[in-house]
């Protein structure tokens, strides 16, 4: 059995609310001859949970036979300075003597973004080490923050990251992405294409019961769960819902907006201002309970907002878990990629345009029950061809067996 360290500051365990790839892939890999450790911060990213106790300055937690190495950090508020702070102490204690004494020796170490100080110091530990490095590329930092408006091209700290980011990519023995055309990013910045390796988000399917019939009830649910961040644009769905509500056909319609984030109370008070009464906002709910809470919905509404980055692809959790949901899904997003189209398994809209999303939530809310789960049924097959953990684990247990192989 070999091993593999995952650097992953926000990795989450199973049983919280949001993602957990690395623990997905971890306990497929197994079968592939790979046991991996986590290792990431105990500052959860969505709750600000401490999950340390007083004096502790790691602990290994183990779920089904994978270990997850927490690592200290200062709890924070928002995405200001604290976070900052965490992610950069995060990034030195790792380093520290001793932090990993508890875990088995590598034979690679992947370094994954979202922010690229956790794979700075897992190419450092790899080096320390001697073993390969694989950068993990989830988030085009600081691509996405430039485009989303956070930085300015010119900023001191945009130069850093980019000069960080270069850096990541020509140490890196093998660069795993998860957008399908972020190659077309990385080439340009003088990175050999043959160290690339497309390995996109993935759902896991034993979560899910098999798709049944659509539900038989007087209403229709449209349902959104996730970040509600400034990516998400969830203003735009919030103003659909506000068209719908004028309209005496679409009295049966409701939304129920499942997730938190940095922009939610500000989305609590444009659904006051807009005197919604077709709109229910509830909390995260742990990553188990997601196939019950889907299998409530009529359908599924996935947006972001319009920008550059996208150009370069998505690859996001929820609409894997909206495609295995079997439930049809309104696509209001312009980017490279549309895995919606692809499986004909609902409606495309372009985003920023709130009568166009609730002229498709209305076509779907009138559609016959009967279209609505063909649409279900084809995106669930869709996923399970594509995006199951299973095959994902093998390509990326092949990606590492032939990496381990050439460092030899």
């Amino acid at each position: 059995m070999k091993n593999v360290w995952i650097l992953n500051h926000y990795a989450q365990e199973p049983g919280g609310a949001g993602g957990t790839r690395h623990y997905s892939l971890a306990r497929h890999l197994l079968k592939h001859g790979w046991q991996s450790s986590v290792i990431a911060a105990s500052v959860e990213l969505n709750t600000g949970r401490q999950r340390l106790a007083d004096g502790e300055r790691t602990r290994i937690s183990d779920f089904d036979g994978i270990p997850f190495l927490w690592v200290r950090t200062p709890q924070y508020e928002g995405n200001g300075g604290g976070r900052m702070g965490n992610m950069l102490t995060y990034a030195a204690r790792v380093l520290l003597p001793g932090v990993t004494k508890g875990l088995e020796r590598p034979d690679v170490i992947v370094g994954s973004s979202v922010h690229p100080f956790a794979a700075w110091s897992g190419s450092v530990l790899a080096r320390r080490l001697r073993v390969p490095f694989v950068f993990e590329v989830r988030d085009l930092w600081p691509q996405t923050l430039v485009d989303l408006g956070r930085l300015q091209e010119q900023n001191l700290i945009t130069k850093v990251l980019r000069k960080l980011e270069k850096w990541l990519y020509v140490r890196a023995d093998r660069i795993v992405v998860l957008l399908p055309q972020a190659d077309e990013y990385i080439v340009p910045l003088g990175v050999p294409k043959r160290k690339i390796v497309w390995i996109p988000n993935g759902v896991e399917l034993e979560g899910y019961p098999e798709p049944t019939q659509p539900l038989i009830h007087d209403g229709f649910t449209l349902m959104y769960f996730g970040a509600h961040g400034q990516a998400n644009g969830l203003d735009c769905v919030l103003r659909a819902m506000a068209e719908l509500q004028e309209r005496p056909d679409m009295r049966h319609v409701r939304l129920r907006m499942i997730g938190d984030g940095p922009l939610k109370p500000s989305l609590l008070k444009l659904a006051e201002e807009l005197q919604l009464r077709n709109v229910e906002f509830a909390d995260p709910v742990p990553k188990r309970e997601i196939p019950a809470v889907a299998a409530e919905a009529d359908a599924f509404v996935f947006n972001l907002i319009d920008a550059p980055v996208f150009q370069y692809g998505i690859s996001s959790n929820k609409l894997f878990d909206f495609l295995a949901g079997a439930r049809p899904i309104i696509f209001c997003c312009k980017s490279s990629n549309n895995p919606v189209a692809d499986a004909h398994a609902g409606i495309t809209v372009l985003p920023g345009d709130p009568l166009a999303l609730s002229q498709a939530i209305a076509t779907l809310a009138t559609m016959p029950a009967g279209d609505r789960n063909e649409m279900g049924r084809a995106g669930r097959a869709y996923v399970e061809r594509n995006h199951s953990f299973d095959s994902l684990a093998a390509r990326f247990a092949a990606m590492l067996k032939e990496l381990v192989a050439e460092y030899r």
